[in-house]
């Protein structure tokens, strides 16, 4: 059975490809400005994640983004879905194969400071996951003891910021914390979260983090803010919100990563 990792690089004629892009809900858009772009379903690729998630196109992208090879998972499987929490390790795995150094992941998220609205852009710093949820449950040998200090690593926070800078693109930093959904969290929570140091909340990403510092990957990611967290509005968060807000957030989203991946040589 030819492998995930063959089938994309047999579509770029074995080009090298060292930056990878997680897209969240509503944030496939950002692979349209992909050039000589080829798609493959998940579906498709052994090993790959089956995910419904509405918002999520559920497919891999490689092709020319700003100057450079790029391949884009336009979805993710969410832990909610099955209760698998490694679900995203294949999909990992074969980015690994493709030679991929450095990953971005991306995701729609709430926002616990009513001063960080839907539509802005968060570069996360940390996080936070009390869930118990690992990824690297049950793998055996020293590798699992992933360290996660800096694990959102430095250098590329700065060059996102470099590049919102430079697009006049407001990009803030924060904490945060992974809950698994599905449903939304409580004000309770909410509260409790805040207490712990939290900037933003959501039902992704976390896991990620874990799994690209397990496979070596240099990591960044950026939420896109889609609503206020339970108790901060009028009225409780939504999954319709959430794709609507994330589509208004995707433009800048996209000219914020076409400078940053512009600026991948000076890394």
């Amino acid at each position: 059975m030819t492998s995930a990792a063959d089938r994309v690089r047999g579509l770029i004629g074995g080009a090298a490809v060292e930056t990878a892009l997680v897209l969240g809900t509503g944030l496939g858009v950002v692979t349209e400005r992909f050039e000589d772009a080829h798609r493959i379903a998940f579906a498709d690729l052994d090993g790959f994640p089956a995910t419904a998630v509405s918002g999520h196109a559920k497919r891999v992208v490689v092709g020319n983004f700003a100057g450079k090879m790029v391949v884009a998972l336009e979805g993710r499987a969410h832990p909610y879905e099955t209760g698998d929490v490694a679900a995203m390790r294949p999909a990992f795995a074969t980015l690994k194969a493709l030679g991929v150094r450095r990953i971005v992941l991306t995701n729609a998220a709430g926002s616990l400071d009513p001063e960080t609205p839907p539509g802005a852009l968060v570069a996360i710093a940390d996080h936070i996951n009390l869930t118990g949820l690992n990824p690297l449950v049950g793998l055996a040998g020293d590798e699992r003891f992933v360290d996660m200090v800096d694990a959102y690593a430095p250098p590329v926070r700065a060059a996102l910021a470099a590049a919102a800078a430079a697009e006049g693109v407001p990009l803030a930093e924060g904490v945060y914390m992974f809950f698994p959904g599905p449903s939304f969290e409580t004000p309770a929570e909410i509260r409790a979260a805040r207490v712990l140091g939290a900037d933003l909340v959501g039902m992704s990403l976390a896991p990620e983090a874990v799994l690209a510092r397990y496979f070596g990957f240099e990591l960044a990611a950026i939420s896109v803010v889609t609503n206020l967290a339970a108790g901060l509005a009028a009225q409780g968060p939504s999954h319709a919100e959430t794709k609507t807000a994330a589509a208004g957030g995707a433009e800048a989203l996209t000219r914020l990563l076409t400078r940053f991946v512009e600026g991948l040589d000076g890394l």
